[in-house]
């Protein structure tokens, strides 16, 4: 009979979990399409109205304070409504504004649409990363990595989708970036289906922990270190998406095709890292792997830009060092946090934001900068390519810090013999 009821409970609990699960997972799949196509879709939003690279750096940064706001509330809402809903919420608001970037007829419209998106990303991330806090007690490292290698198995892919979409003719009409964002966004809805159907409720060992306020945190030095962590390596990571196929093209005049491949590149270095290494961050800690993983990253990053195009491979190559920052950490504060989890995350994600944002406006700037100051007379060509250099060495110096902090929260954790 004990037997018996040892497998039923087994079987329910499997049956608790696995729409949680297929949610995450799926979440995070189309996560990664939302925030990846937009790589070969900026040369040409660029070109339809007439934008300098400042302004496109711009508004990838006014577009971060939709998701910064997004990250300052989600923690409430979650612990008012709950993960489900919350979830659910961020998948339709992704959907609606692939409608609105379809009908975008002005850099107003589309400023506004892509703000919306970046509120549903940033919902969505805070949801996912609270669900997964959640649902993975045990190997949280390699569950969270696994989590995000759905990131970017759809990565990979993201660019030379949107590449192909943006030239299939329908009607007569091309579909260009705007009919490209609505199919891309409008998947969304899919993983509204196993959010509806599961139930989403925390472990029951998460009541007895004592609940941990906003200045409780704040006192925390741990908090800080990996706001900054955090902060620079995602900065690293997701500028590669956005500046990586600029670079490439008008850099060495890659085709469109060439730079979105090389683009597919880093995302699968970045998937195979996050499918491979999560075991290892595991087994020597979290704190050590994002030492050693930022700081690969960033040397692969200078390297290439000082090799010039034979070295562009090492561009892709640098994903296999940035890819596990963000599990990693997402992994350190669910052990480190266990029942405070929402909390933490809504408050290191939100600051997170504040970084994100500045380090896209920063690229544009320093882009323009150096290249005023390098375009004169007819070296205008050499001016393009110092800024472009310039920009993307801000990516590398961003992995460096985000390495040269890990290293100061390990000596901080060792010494008070608290290491994860």
């Amino acid at each position: 009979m004990s037997t018996s009821n040892a497998a039923a409970q087994r079987q329910q609990k499997w049956k608790s979990l696995i729409f949680p699960m297929l949610t995450v997972f799926i979440g995070f799949f189309i996560f990664g399409f939302s925030e990846n196509v937009k790589g070969p879709a900026i040369p040409r939003i660029q070109s339809d109205f007439f934008l300098d690279e400042m302004q496109i750096g711009t508004l990838l940064s006014l577009n971060s304070l939709g998701y910064l706001l997004a990250c300052s509330f989600t923690g409430l809402l979650i612990h008012k409504w709950g993960v489900r809903w919350i979830s659910i919420a961020s998948f339709v608001l992704m959907a609606l504004t692939g409608v609105l970037m379809f009908y975008s007829t002005t850099y107003s419209t589309l400023s506004g649409s892509y703000f919306l998106m970046y509120v549903g990303n940033g919902m969505l991330e805070i949801a996912l990363a609270v669900l997964g806090a959640q649902i993975f007690v045990r190997n949280t490292g390699t569950m969270m990595n696994l989590a995000h290698f759905f990131y970017g198995l759809s990565s990979i892919v993201a660019p030379m989708l949107a590449t192909g979409l943006m030239r299939v003719s329908i009607g007569g009409h091309v579909l260009d970036w705007r009919g490209m964002y609505l199919i891309v966004l409008m998947l969304s809805l899919i993983p509204v289906i196993p959010a509806l159907l599961g139930r989403f409720t925390p472990p029951a060992s998460e009541d007895t922990v004592e609940r941990i306020s906003i200045k409780q945190f704040m006192r925390d030095p741990v908090i800080w270190m990996l706001v900054i962590i955090l902060s620079f390596g995602v900065i690293s990571e997701m500028a590669v998406g956005g500046w990586l196929v600029n670079y490439l093209e008008k850099a060495y005049q890659w085709n469109s095709t060439a730079a979105s491949g090389m683009l597919s590149a880093f995302f699968l270095c970045f998937t195979l890292a996050r499918l491979l290494l999560g075991p290892i961050t595991d087994k020597i800690g979290y704190t050590l792997s994002l030492i050693i993983l930022a700081g690969f990253s960033a040397a692969s990053t200078f390297v290439a830009i000082v090799a010039g195009e034979p070295g562009a491979f090492l561009f892709a190559l640098a994903g296999v060092g940035i890819a596990p920052v963000y599990p990693t950490v997402m992994a350190l504060i669910a052990d480190r946090y266990r029942g405070n989890s929402d909390t933490a995350i809504s408050f290191i994600v939100t600051l997170m934001g504040v970084g994100s944002m500045l380090g896209n406006y920063a690229i544009g700037a320093i882009i323009t900068g150096i290249r005023k100051l390098f375009e004169q007379g007819d070296n205008a060509q050499l001016g393009l390519l110092r800024g472009l250099q310039a920009g993307y060495g801000f990516i590398g110096v961003c992995a460096l810090v985000c390495s040269l902090a890990s290293l100061v929260l390990y000596m901080y954790l060792k010494r008070r013999k608290e290491l994860l």
